[in-house]
């Protein structure tokens, strides 16, 4: 919305490396085609992959965690939930699945919007509503203190805010103002800075985020999860995040940190399934090149604890 607005003035340059990202993303979405046209039970196991890690990293970044041993049986079965935090898992697997069912056919609305949130937070009462009381991005330091790390859009404000940011974003795709990609990431941005929900935003913006994937033609999130990846760099989500959020309310931020950090997780989820689809095509197992994959990626010492949790889908 403020960062929508800020590209309404169709800007002439964008930084080096952001128009790197674009290059490299271009040319990932022009082999895209190449890449699913391999066998399908290949990809089948990629889209499983990709399923269970997203549902259980979102959430985890989050804080939330369920049982190892019933990942799969929660995203693929249908158990008796054993708590709170099972729900959400299983509420957020539904989020995905109505995305990589309806992809671009899915509207990207309001409405959509406030589905994905009642869809991941469960149907409890709040969900799939905005807030209703003002509620700002608290940060709790080491020593116990807390912080305001950004003061959110109030809460009387906050339906204003949302029906400019959907029409910000169709009118930036119809009139060009900016490369598409670019407008994927400020509308993230400016979601996140609204946070129109008491709880479960952020989830809700990597939702969006897979959404607006597919209606640009970027499909990389059915086969590889955008997620897991945010997750592996969420320091540096968190850090970029609080950059660009600095003055956003009087549109004089700089979006750009976030922005390419959002490029940057698209790009490296392209690397990923381009490699993966290669790997797929030799006598080794789906699983085995996936777990040697995440050692490959540790850049210290691990655990097999660290192990299970970055390959949620291999027993």
């Amino acid at each position: 919305m403020m960062t929508l607005r800020q590209f309404a003035a169709k800007p002439e340059s964008i930084p080096a490396a952001t128009a790197w990202y674009l290059a490299d993303l271009g040319e990932a979405r022009g082999k895209q085609e190449l890449f699913t046209k391999q066998s399908p039970q290949k990809l089948k196991a990629l889209r499983e992959h990709a399923l269970i890690e997203s549902a259980v990293s979102s959430n985890r970044i989050e804080g939330v965690e369920v049982d190892q041993t019933r990942v799969r049986t929660l995203v693929f079965g249908k158990p008796v939930l054993r708590d709170r935090d099972e729900e959400e898992l299983r509420g957020y697997r539904d989020a995905l699945r109505l995305i990589h069912e309806k992809g671009s056919r899915l509207p990207f609305s309001e409405a959509t919007i406030r589905k994905l949130h009642r869809l991941t937070r469960g149907e409890i009462g709040e969900a799939g509503k905005y807030k209703e009381k003002d509620r700002d991005i608290i940060e709790k330091l080491p020593d116990g203190r807390t912080r305001v790390r950004f003061k959110t859009v109030s809460a009387s404000q906050t339906p204003r805010y949302m029906s400019e940011l959907i029409e910000g974003w169709n009118d930036c795709l119809h009139e060009r103002w900016v490369h598409p990609l670019i407008s994927l990431a400020a509308l993230n941005l400016d979601f996140l800075c609204i946070h129109p929900f008491r709880d479960g935003n952020s989830r809700v913006s990597r939702l969006l985020l897979l959404l607006q994937g597919y209606h640009l033609g970027y499909e990389v999130g059915r086969y590889v999860s955008l997620e897991r990846l945010i997750e592996q760099n969420k320091e540096r989500y968190y850090e970029t995040l609080e950059q660009s959020s600095q003055g956003w309310h009087e549109g004089k931020h700089d979006p750009w940190p976030y922005m390419s950090y959002v490029l940057y997780i698209l790009k490296t989820a392209y690397r990923e399934f381009e490699a993966r689809v290669g790997e797929l095509k030799s006598p080794r197992g789906a699983r085995t090149q996936l777990i040697e994959n995440v050692v490959a990626a540790f850049s210290g010492e691990f655990t097999l604890s660290d192990l299970e949790r970055a390959c949620p889908a291999v027993s």
